[in-house]
């Protein structure tokens, strides 16, 4: 670009000086025609040699001119088309690099949710498989066991689970930030060995995960409010306008994007009824023992955001 524009200026300036060159040839033809000898002889011999010289020369000069403006003209009109090139090619590269940003962002946010969620599959799967190494009766023993009434030798192995925290109990479903939040690792142990909150915990996870797909994560919807009155009343079995207001995730595009799949992707539907299903148990027997404090923290966790987000998409507040 440089070279070029430096070509470009020295062309319009060898125009320019042959335009006053030639100017400067007439004038100089001019005067020696008016200033030339007395006699008339003279006079008219001079004029025949200047109009003779002028002839020739003038449109010499003037076709170079002529030809020199279109080649300048010519460049300059290069020089615009390579300009507009190159800021359509710096503004293609722009937009790619936004977008790579973007996509960079997102990659980043599955990651982590990736990483928590083999973390609690891990625990799962360990808790599970110490569940199935337990001896399961044969289909006569089974059936046996159906005609016999069950004796009392002791409680099962769910009734002999600790129940799990308060605060454990929220803090894993709020499930861990990074590999490196130890407490929150903790506590979604502890909260996986209590049955009733494993279940929980297993299907807020599937669902995440699936809205994770579209780009949807829990810490992009902040609730509007908590009415901790409200959660309780709806804890206790009651529905209608009133208790609406507790879905306070109202952002509308992740409703829309989740309605559409709610619509089109049997697996997620499946997963979201099951999923509700066992945040309005557990969250029930919750709330019978649970401070107001500790029902506020738990509405803000990101499984109740989930819950808030579906329950507006399936309507079940109403």
């Amino acid at each position: 670009m440089p070279v070029r524009r430096t070509f470009d200026r020295g062309l319009i300036g060898t125009t320019e000086w042959i335009a006053l060159g030639a100017s400067v040839i007439w004038l100089v033809l001019s005067l020696m025609f008016w200033a030339g000898g007395s006699g008339s002889d003279t006079r008219g011999g001079v004029s025949a040699t200047l109009l003779a010289v002028l002839g020739i020369v003038l449109p010499i000069v003037m076709i170079w001119v002529a030809a020199v403006t279109a080649r300048t003209a010519h460049e300059l009109r290069s020089e615009a088309h390579d300009l507009k090139t190159a800021v359509e090619a710096m503004r293609a590269a722009w937009i790619s690099q936004q977008q790579s940003r973007a996509g960079q962002t997102i990659e980043r946010k599955l990651d982590e949710v990736a990483q928590v969620a083999r973390q609690t599959e891990n625990a799962v799967t360990t808790i599970a498989g110490r569940r199935d190494a337990m001896p399961r009766p044969g289909p006569a023993a089974r059936g046996r066991a159906d005609e016999q009434p069950s004796l009392a030798l002791g409680p099962t192995a769910e009734d002999a689970a600790t129940p799990v925290s308060a605060v454990d109990f929220v803090r894993a479903l709020n499930f861990p930030d990074s590999a490196e939040d130890r407490d929150g690792i903790r506590a979604l142990r502890n909260a996986l060995a209590d049955p009733s909150a494993a279940r929980l915990i297993r299907a807020a996870q599937d669902v995440l995960n699936l809205l994770a797909q579209d780009a949807i994560f829990m810490d992009d919807l902040t609730p509007s409010g908590t009415r901790v009155d409200l959660w309780r009343r709806f804890a206790q079995g009651e529905r209608g306008p009133e208790i609406t207001a507790i879905g306070a995730v109202s952002d509308r595009s992740s409703q829309l994007l989740a309605a559409s799949r709610m619509r089109s992707d049997t697996i997620f539907r499946d997963a979201v009824h099951h999923f509700l299903r066992q945040f309005d148990k557990t969250f029930a027997s919750f709330e019978k023992s649970a401070t107001d404090a500790e029902v506020h923290a738990l509405a803000q966790t990101r499984t109740a955001r989930a819950f808030m987000l579906m329950g507006r998409v399936t309507q079940i507040f109403d």
